[in-house]
């Protein structure tokens, strides 16, 4: 796979999955636009560490939830490298709790920040695509999304809600040449699934037919497949890298 001469924005990317997206496509030729809602050491960080592979990157702060500041994103991202040719929709957030406890506040920020700003993205970074007439946009779902999970009502229905969205932009923008997907991850080894207690993990283990939990690396390789040249016969997809746990 060669992506040189590509310009990909992924979003929530300053660590985590989103930076392992950034630095393999950054590997393979492609010019990155690092997005985070602040302008934080582990962005300036991971802008710096895709600089010193040879190819060029930039740190935009944004918040996908306002659509003026998805806006300024997308017009410094033309205004750098002239084009967009992948969007990836990685950024996110948690606030679990049982349904019964959940405060109104924690639903709208993780369907704000889940779901809204994945569409704000889309509607803003597809007008350059299709005046393209090309491009490619994956989404970032989950496993919850297909089958729920008890004490993340909010987190489930943004995921689910995402690929939905991801369904539906497919057809919409296909006769554009436009191809959009979503990955699906389930138990990845990170900072947000670290503060689980021994217990929840060891359930998950148990569940995994593969045997060991995924590495934000994992997620990165399929989402570099989706974005490539290799699956441009693929849209409206919804791939799941759980090591088997939903199949």
């Amino acid at each position: 796979m060669n992506f040189s001469g590509k310009t990909a924005i992924i979003t929530g990317s300053g660590r985590g999955i989103g930076k392992a997206v950034a630095v393999k496509l950054a590997s393979l030729g492609a010019n990155i636009v690092i997005n985070d809602i602040e302008q934080s050491t582990y962005a300036d960080a991971t802008t710096e560490e895709i600089k010193q592979m040879g190819v060029d990157a930039i740190c935009l702060k944004g918040d996908v939830r306002n659509y003026e500041e998805v806006e300024n994103i997308i017009k410094k991202t033309l205004d750098k490298f002239g084009k967009i040719d992948i969007l990836i929709n990685n950024a996110g957030i948690t606030r679990d709790g049982l349904l019964m406890r959940m405060s109104e506040k924690d639903w709208d920020d993780v369907l704000d920040i889940n779901l809204k700003g994945a569409f704000n993205m889309i509607k803003a970074a597809s007008r350059p695509m299709m005046k393209a007439k090309e491009g490619v946009i994956v989404n970032m779902a989950s496993v919850v999304g297909v089958m729920g999970n008890a004490g993340q009502a909010n987190y489930s229905a943004s995921k689910a809600g995402l690929i939905g969205l991801t369904k539906t932009v497919a057809k919409e923008l296909a006769a554009r040449n436009i191809r959009c997907n979503s990955v699906a991850p389930g138990f990845i080894s990170s900072a947000m699934t670290d503060a689980l207690s021994d217990e929840v993990k060891e359930d998950y283990f148990k569940a995994i037919p593969l045997g060991r939990f995924g590495l934000a690396e994992d997620v990165a390789d399929v989402v570099v497949f989706l974005s490539s040249d290799m699956a441009k016969y693929v849209t409206g997809q919804v791939i799941h890298v759980d090591g088997g746990l939903v199949m």
